[in-house]
């Protein structure tokens, strides 16, 4: 850990913390944009399209009619309310208004969950791979991830598998659907499994629920639908996926206590609320109608259909994702070692994509392609593939 000569440091809860690999491929895709190459990008993480115009109208309206004040630093109470329906009829989780806080993004509302429940010296079982920051989360909490193959619970059983890695010390688990990075959706039953498993060790569930409106085959699933797991559950949202809002920081999560009055102390003393103007749009965006949301999906849909098969093709195994908006190739055609891999890809074939062992060991030998881009540039990513690979 850096530390100043005159013996200066930071705390030692942070040493452990680090930074993102992914915030380093980006300067390198911006060094080389900077130098003239094109740039095939499929390193990111944001929607294809555009925040839409009546979002952005419903913020110039909170502006233009002063609602710009202090807001309760829970959130505003027509968001609030209109989330805690949204809740109930969508995710099925029976909720009141006072379940509901608003949060500067998923990320915040992740962060203030582990920070309410973990004391130093917790385990937490963490589903791997998973998505990169969450690892840090938990470290900077103090507490100590426990990575769960997703692929060897699915294979030889939940429950076995979460027995087989939990501790004494296991204290919560990080439940991710829609996955990041693989695009895996657990199903009805394998929530089910994780449930009766939390119950049966009295464990806490962080579900993270950010790609809910992107699942191809079936419906979302909320873990906290579940009987007995509303009171054990905190569950986080973003607005960034559904509706194009990724720069804006609006998320929200729902529990019940004792977990409500954690996050809320969290937000106070962290953000004391969410931008004012920015909850107004929020509450426009839940108007969206369900049929845009699912025009949206068939979109990601196609590239999904396109870039996979394009892969395969190209033999780069890849598995077609339930959900999300990501590609997860094996690439031991270029490299086993999946960092050597996405650098070989990006400086011979300038396409960007993200090494796989970021989002921990079971990534390894697999790079993430994010396909919530236009169908062009997938079409001529493949084709500078095509190029690279012969």
């Amino acid at each position: 850990m850096p530390t100043r000569k005159s013996g200066l440091r930071l705390a030692k809860r942070l040493d452990e913390v680090g930074f993102s690999d992914i915030v380093q491929i980006r300067n390198k895709v911006l060094e080389l944009r900077a130098a003239g190459e094109t740039v095939h990008p499929f390193h990111g993480g944001e929607p294809f399209f555009e925040t839409p115009e009546t979002i952005k109208y419903a913020m110039m309206r909170a502006l233009v009619e002063n609602k710009t004040k202090y807001a309760a630093s829970s959130g505003i109470a027509p968001l609030r309310e209109a989330l805690a329906r949204k809740l109930t009829t969508r995710n099925g989780i029976d909720t009141t208004v006072d379940d509901v806080i608003v949060t500067a993004g998923g990320a915040h509302a992740l962060y203030a969950a582990f920070q309410a429940i973990l004391d130093a010296g917790d385990d937490v079982l963490l589903f791997s791979p998973y998505w990169t920051p969450i690892r840090d989360m938990i470290t900077g909490a103090q507490a100590r991830p426990l990575l769960v193959p997703t692929s060897s619970a699915r294979r030889n059983g939940i429950t076995r598998t979460l027995e087989q890695f939990s501790t004494p010390h296991t204290r919560a688990i990080y439940y991710n659907t829609p996955q990041n990075p693989s695009g895996t959706v657990f199903s009805r039953a394998e929530a089910e499994e994780v449930a009766a498993f939390a119950i049966k060790h009295k464990l806490i569930v962080i579900a993270d629920e950010a790609y809910e409106d992107l699942v191809y085959e079936g419906d979302h699933f909320s873990i906290a639908s579940l009987p007995g797991m509303a009171e054990r559950t905190i569950t986080t949202y973003t607005f960034s996926k559904s509706y194009g809002m990724t720069g804006w920081r609006l998320g929200y999560a729902v529990a019940q206590e004792p977990f409500m009055t954690g996050l809320r102390k969290l937000v106070l003393y962290s953000t004391n609320g969410v931008s004012t103007p920015i909850q107004w749009a929020g509450l426009e965006a839940l108007a969206t109608p369900h049929s845009v949301i699912a025009r949206r999906r068939e979109e990601y849909r196609e590239r999904r259909d396109l870039l996979v098969t394009g892969l395969n093709a190209l033999g780069l195994e890849c598995e077609m994702p339930q959900g999300a908006f990501y590609a997860f190739p094996r690439v031991e055609k270029i490299s086993k070692d999946s960092r050597k891999a996405a650098a070989t890809l990006l400086e011979k074939a300038h396409v960007a994509t993200i090494p796989g062992v970021v989002f921990g060991a079971q990534g390894e030998s697999h790079v993430r392609f994010g396909y919530a881009v236009s169908m062009e540039a997938i079409e001529s990513g493949l084709a500078a593939l095509r190029r690279f690979l012969g």
